[in-house]
């Protein structure tokens, strides 16, 4: 098994969604993280906020922070589905660096990964 690598998503949804659409992109998101293996450690929702510059024809989102766990590559299937739907305006998903995602506390109990090697 490879190891677990901690992963930021941010997804700006439409802001013309209502709370309940917004909700059910993000139940679709834990799911897909979910079926492969993907463990979604937390999900902050800032909110609808108002662009810098105009995107897409528009002038807000609403901005989901994910941290999520999954192994290298994993997320590659749910990065397409996000480049595809109608309802995200942006998406950005990064690998946090292992010490950064130690502080956050998402490795849990279990040793990270630089402690391991």
């Amino acid at each position: 098994m490879l190891a677990m690598r901690a992963y930021e998503l941010m997804v700006i949804f439409d802001g013309e969604l209502d709370e309940s659409a917004v909700s059910g992109q993000i139940n679709k998101i834990n799911a897909e993280a979910e079926a492969v293996s993907a463990t979604v450690a937390t999900t902050d929702k800032w909110g609808k906020r108002r662009f810098a510059y105009e995107i897409n024809h528009k002038n807000e989102g609403f901005y989901v922070v994910f941290e999520i766990l999954a192994e290298p590559g994993a997320l590659d299937r749910l990065e397409n589905t996000l480049r595809l739907a109608d309802e995200v305006v942006r998406h950005k998903l990064i690998r946090l660096p292992d010490a950064e995602a130690a502080r956050r506390g998402l490795f849990g109990e279990q040793a990270s990964p630089a402690a391991a090697g």
